[in-house]
């Protein structure tokens, strides 16, 4: 084990010689720079860092790193008046792939290959899992009673195996916002789909996956669900979980359902109508597998820069970014360690460099918190924990500006803010920014449902107004489509892959524009006599107005 006075000295010095925020003139703030940002990147996207897996060595190096620059910063430990560090604890299940066998049944025969028709992994951290029952089509498995749509229409499946189609039912020329248009509801998550298949006592689920309506293709599903899985401990209260959660290829499914006589498409066409019904396919689906489990922990890291008005230094502006990413994985092209320099190594960075901004800066009323949280590429499990158990709190944190995927093209001239249109952070910004020259653009795949899957949300559903600031794809200096084409080849070939590395051509003035917007943006936040509100239909403004009452 490394001892913390070591990483401090190595802290220390990396700070001393690397390249430092912009001196400050009088009366104004510091500047976040493409030197500094590309100084950290470099650091945790290396192989040193093994990934940066939570709960591993190269995990507990990241977080001693982060706290680390944040004590040479002058940011004050975070959680309670000592520690940058809070702990999560967290459940690690692993699935042993020479005993998983998924197989099916009565009106269908088939050995479900595992990663080439399906990824099945446990649905609770248990020494074995299994699922056993009749496979039922239960469409989009969605239940909205605003929109008068209920998928299951009180057909009892305790005991089945749920067969789902990804993303929400589309919405029709005669309701165009039906589940918000284009744009994914909650509805349309994953996350979403096995938590309703748990509350109606089900035995098992599997999500079929098409590329487009998913936002990623079936190596992205492989990557990430077919080594170990990170899970918080369960609430007592909360519904007995299912046995095995799962994606199935389209191809797989389509073959299953056909010999039992069912046309997939024309079961997706009936599942995109109100009248839509489960249909059980008299398919048995027979799941297990034997898992290995650790109890384990990793750390949040949390800092902050005390504001400076008496009246309102106990609210505060939070910042955050994940430091996790897949640690080692399976070999790609000779190479293991998924460094995850993009995702997220950039984001860490960038606010790191925001963070050194903020506390050699001009400090605003309230207090600026700074939050790194671990284990998001797990299902968000840090940030949850920490809307579960702020270290301050959450009525109190007037916004959380969330910093994920951060641009090594370049400068931008639009940001793809998400949440933008649920609170008055949207508007807020696109003022800001305005007379810059940079505009706010509408998400490219809201069909992908990325507000549901960064860190922000976690914030959002304890009612903290809060919003992701990433670049939008007009980059200067680049003929238009530009900047699209290398955001889809990206996702393509190196979103939870082991080429998102570390490069020396990376261009990172695009960074620190981010970074010093997303600064200036918290100073403002921090000064501004009003703090940031719900808009009137956000899902997330009556949680809000309760906490609000209830201090």
């Amino acid at each position: 084990m490394i001892r913390r006075t070591v990483l401090l000295s190595v802290g220390l010095a990396l700070t001393l010689f690397s390249p430092q925020v912009g001196a400050q003139t009088e009366g104004a703030p510091s500047r976040v720079t493409a030197p500094e940002i590309e100084a950290h990147l470099r650091f945790l996207a290396s192989d040193l860092l093994e990934g940066r897996a939570p709960a591993t060595r190269g995990g507990r190096l990241t977080e001693e790193y982060i706290a680390t620059q944040l004590q040479a910063f002058g940011v004050k430990p975070g959680v309670g008046d000592s520690s940058y560090f809070q702990n999560v604890p967290i459940d690690v299940v692993k699935a042993d792939p020479a005993t998983i066998r998924v197989v099916a049944s009565g009106k269908a025969n088939a050995n479900l290959r595992f990663t080439d028709d399906v990824v099945v992994w446990p649905g609770s951290a248990t020494d074995a899992s299994s699922a056993r029952g009749e496979l039922v089509f239960v469409g989009y498995g969605a239940v909205a009673p605003e929109y008068n749509w209920d998928d299951f229409k009180n057909t009892d499946v305790r005991g089945k195996i749920l067969l789902v189609l990804v993303n929400d039912p589309p919405a029709p020329a005669s309701e165009p916002n039906l589940f918000g248009g284009k744009a994914m509801t909650y509805y349309g998550r994953w996350t979403y789909k096995y938590e309703e298949a748990e509350r109606r006592g089900a035995a098992g689920m599997l999500i079929v996956h098409t590329t487009g309506p998913a936002g990623y293709p079936w190596h992205v599903v492989v990557n990430s669900n077919s080594n170990k899985h990170l899970l918080l401990a369960r609430d007592p209260a909360a519904p007995a979980p299912i046995g095995v959660r799962g994606w199935i290829t389209d191809s797989a499914a389509t073959a299953l359902l056909a010999q039992a006589g069912l046309n997939m498409a024309q079961l997706r066409q009936q599942a995109e109508s109100r009248s839509f019904r489960p249909v059980s396919t008299g398919i048995i689906i027979d799941a297990s597998m034997k898992n290995s489990l650790q109890h384990m922990s990793a750390n949040n890291v949390v800092g902050v820069v005390r504001g400076i008005d008496p009246k309102v230094r106990d609210e505060y502006v939070a910042y955050s970014a994940h430091w996790d990413h897949f640690g080692i994985g399976p070999v790609v092209n000779g190479d293991s360690i998924y460094n995850g320099a993009v995702d997220n190594a950039s984001g860490v960075a960038t606010v790191l460099a925001i963070a050194h901004a903020a506390a050699e800066g001009v400090k605003p009323r309230r207090s600026q918190l700074f939050i790194f949280v671990t284990a998001e590429e797990s299902g968000l499990l840090g940030s949850a924990y920490f809307g579960q158990h702020p270290t301050v709190p959450a009525s109190k944190i007037v916004a959380a500006l969330n910093m994920d995927v951060v641009t090594v093209r370049g400068r931008v001239r639009d940001l793809n803010v998400m949440g933008d249109n649920k609170s008055s952070l949207g508007p807020t910004l696109a003022q800001m920014v305005r007379g810059e020259g940079i505009r706010l653009s509408p998400d490219a795949h809201p069909e992908a449902g990325h507000f549901y899957r960064s860190d922000h949300f976690s914030f959002a559903k304890v009612g903290i107004p809060a919003i992701s600031i990433g670049p939008g794809i007009d980059y200067v200096g680049r003929p238009a489509g530009w900047g699209q084409k290398q955001g889809e080849d990206w996702t393509a070939h190196n979103y939870h892959q082991p080429s998102d590395e570390y490069r020396k051509d990376f261009d990172l003035t695009g960074a620190a524009q981010l970074g010093d917007i997303v600064y200036r943006l918290g100073l403002a936040l921090g000064n501004a006599r009003a703090v940031p509100t719900w808009n009137a239909d956000a899902e997330f403004k009556a949680m809000r107005d309760a906490s609000r009452k209830g201090n």
